[in-house]
């Protein structure tokens, strides 16, 4: 009996698109350039796949040649572009641990910027358009799999194509070990060095680094066996002359399930490289889909539909009052997607009565001393519960 993966497969791909953009929003607002190409590169790779896997289930029709053309392009670029955005990642995380604690301009960020992006999308679409010189026909069509990218077995194929997630990975790999190694040689000061990136905490710095080590330990043992079973017996052709190499180069390769899944080699290349893109948008969401900047975002998207399905009144905005400028005071209060105020914490608050956690300020209210009897807090905003919520019969604003 043939080995089928479907619908798993389609489900986890469409599960792995979704999941590797929801860091996303933070990520671009911190420049994290390495890091959002990496999602970006995963998420599209992930949504091909999943296409493919369901379009081309138990058939080989060539039902969209269009497609195919630009889907082998970009899964070739995506075998480039997702090592080569970890190693934009890995030079980052490398530049942090080996600088003192000195501002860094807008200016650098912009240069930083341009050569993450000429690394982790220039360098993949090079690539992209040296792979037809290797290209031996237009494309294949694997049934269940779908487009498959062609390229002929012929010695400039290794420089050309197949060496370059090898090579990343080997300079990865390099910037990792040296970032290891400035990171013990000067943890001691890593929180000092952290204040002078604001847009990279400790924490994300910590998570950065775990994805760059695996993707360091994956990406060359990977790139490695994956070449080695796709062209395992199939002989080594000579570059003859570019007409020899392109002949009837609109041919295109119908291969049903039976024929693919009689190889054990090529199939296990042609399995491992599809469920890779899934595998790295699950290790992403893992690091990075449980951080507090993500808490915020699901706490965000749950209030936005709980207000469209009409439940207003558990995410109604809480406003104590203007300052005397008359803007409201959004820096000490918040709504947690149950409707009750919170009190978030900043750097006034410190030696406030209540902790740190929840805070009286005068700035949320339209105090007049001369208009009241006492000169302080209004007893309300002292009588908030451990847990944040209000009494029912004390005079404050609450939610609906």
């Amino acid at each position: 009996m043939l080995y089928d993966s479907y619908p798993l497969f389609p489900v986890l791909a469409f599960l792995g698109f979704i999941v590797s953009l929801i860091p996303l929003p933070w990520h671009l607002q911190a420049w994290n350039s390495g890091t959002c190409s990496y999602m970006i590169w995963v998420a599209l790779s992930c949504l091909v796949v999943f296409v493919n896997s369901v379009v081309w289930h138990g058939n080989v029709t060539n039902w969209a040649p269009v497609w195919c053309d630009i889907s082998t392009k970009f899964l070739i670029g995506a075998s480039v572009g997702i090592p080569a955005s970890s190693l934009c990642i890995s030079r980052r995380l490398y530049s942090i641990s080996r600088v003192s604690t000195v501002s860094i301009t807008r200016a650098d960020k912009r240069r930083t910027v341009i050569v993450d992006l000429c690394i982790s999308v220039g360098l993949p679409v090079l690539i992209m358009a040296l792979h037809y010189i290797v290209q031996g026909h237009r494309f294949d069509i694997l049934e269940d799999l779908g487009c498959y990218p062609s390229i002929y077995n012929t010695l400039p194929a290794y420089f050309l194509v197949f060496m370059w997630p090898v090579v990343i990975g080997c300079i990865s790999f390099v910037y990792s070990v040296l970032t290891l190694h400035a990171f013990y040689k000067r943890r001691l000061q890593f929180n000092e060095i952290m204040t002078s990136h604001h847009s990279l905490s400790p924490g994300r710095y910590i998570r950065l680094m775990l994805l760059a080590i695996i993707e360091m330990m994956c990406t060359i043992p990977v790139g490695v066996c994956s070449v080695y079973l796709a062209n395992v017996g199939i002989p080594l052709e000579p570059y003859i002359s570019w007409e020899n190499v392109h002949y009837g180069f609109s041919y295109v390769g119908i291969i049903p399930s039976h024929e693919w899944q009689s190889s054990p080699s090529f199939r296990a290349s042609v399995e491992m490289t599809r469920w890779l893109f899934p595998a790295c948008a699950f290790l992403f969401f893992a690091l990075f889909g449980f951080a507090s900047e993500a808490r915020k975002s699901y706490a965000v998207v749950c209030s936005n539909a709980f207000r469209v399905l009409g439940y207003d009144r558990w995410v109604s905005k809480i406003s104590f009052g203007r300052k005397k400028g008359g803007s409201h005071s959004a820096a000490s209060i918040s709504c947690s997607p149950y409707g009750f105020p919170q009190h978030l914490s900043d750097k006034s608050d410190k030696g406030s009565p209540l902790g740190s956690t929840y805070k009286s300020s005068l700035d949320s209210y339209d105090f007049d001393p001369e208009k009241s009897s006492n000169t302080s807090f209004p007893s309300p905003l002292l009588s908030a519960y451990e847990d944040g919520t209000i009494p029912m019969n004390e005079g404050v604003p609450r939610a609906i």
